[in-house]
């Protein structure tokens, strides 16, 4: 077994919650070609359980590979992405918002905190959640706890999320590992699986579709100088994530690129050939 590979262990995973239906979401997360069933985690909100192919197969660790999903996913789409993920070693979050620096908290394994307590209140403020109540809990996941493990720390913070409507199903709890919760996910009557955007296009029959409907249908803005400006914005974002996740051999980052690059191009397409009234 590679030395990756013994680090994240079989227990590794991630889930990748959405501030979206999961009508909204299924087609953006389709574009980052990986396996994932998608369910229903709250009233405005839905969990992404990926199969988690990048880090069981040792290629990149867990934390690396989340964060890059999430940072793709928000960039091209008007919603923050929160990432959950965890190894043998570790623990952790990352938030995804626009073209915002991502922001998150490590725990190690035993439930120490590896983290700045300022991310955490930056976190708070990103999520909306309230400045004196919710903050103090959060504060807490941020010190020492000889009860709490780093499993634990995820699921305290899931309880401060509550408020701000995320209710994952229990068996779907942070820590277990993905083949379970991809399994426990597709038990739902209300999930389905996301397959990728390539698939997608080979399976369809050809129909006469237009294709500023295929775009208007999954691109956030279309049309005029806004979304222009947006995706100028994630060609520019898009290259040097590309170029990085290619040299250091990051999966997560090139991926991230590469969707970013795939949105900006897409748009631009959209709004040079779209129908002028």
């Amino acid at each position: 077994m590679s030395t990756e590979a013994a680090r994240t262990g079989p227990a590794a995973g991630a889930l990748l919650l959405c501030r979206a239906a999961p009508g909204r979401v299924a087609p953006v997360a389709g574009l980052l070609r990986e396996p994932m069933q998608l369910t229903p985690a709250g009233d405005v909100w839905s969990v992404l359980v990926p199969e988690g192919r990048p880090w069981r197969d040792g290629a990149e660790p867990v934390d690396r590979v989340a964060t890059g999903w999430a940072t793709a996913l928000a960039v091209g789409a008007p919603w923050p992405v929160l990432a959950l993920w965890w190894d043998t070693d570790h623990a952790g979050f990352t938030l995804a918002s626009g073209f915002r620096r991502p922001v998150g908290f490590v725990w190690l394994a035993s439930g120490v905190p590896a983290g700045e307590g300022e991310a955490m209140r930056t976190f708070a403020a990103r999520m909306g959640l309230d400045p004196v109540l919710d903050v103090q809990d959060l504060d807490r996941l941020t010190e020492p706890d000889a009860a709490a493990d780093a499993r634990g720390r995820l699921r305290g913070l899931l309880a401060v999320l509550a408020r701000a409507g995320v209710s994952l199903p229990a068996e779907m709890a942070p820590g277990e590992p993905a083949g379970r919760l991809r399994e426990a996910a597709a038990r739902r009557p209300d999930s389905r699986p996301v397959e990728s955007a390539g698939r997608r296009e080979a399976g369809a029959e050809r129909a006469p579709v237009d294709h500023h409907t295929r775009l208007g249908a999954w691109m956030p803005w279309t049309g005029g100088p806004r979304a222009r400006a947006l995706a100028l914005a994630q060609l520019a974002a898009g290259l040097p994530l590309l170029v990085r996740g290619l040299r250091r051999r990051g999966g997560g980052w090139a991926t991230a690129g590469a969707l970013l690059l795939a949105h900006g191009a897409l748009g631009l397409t959209y709004d040079l050939t779209r129908p002028r009234d």
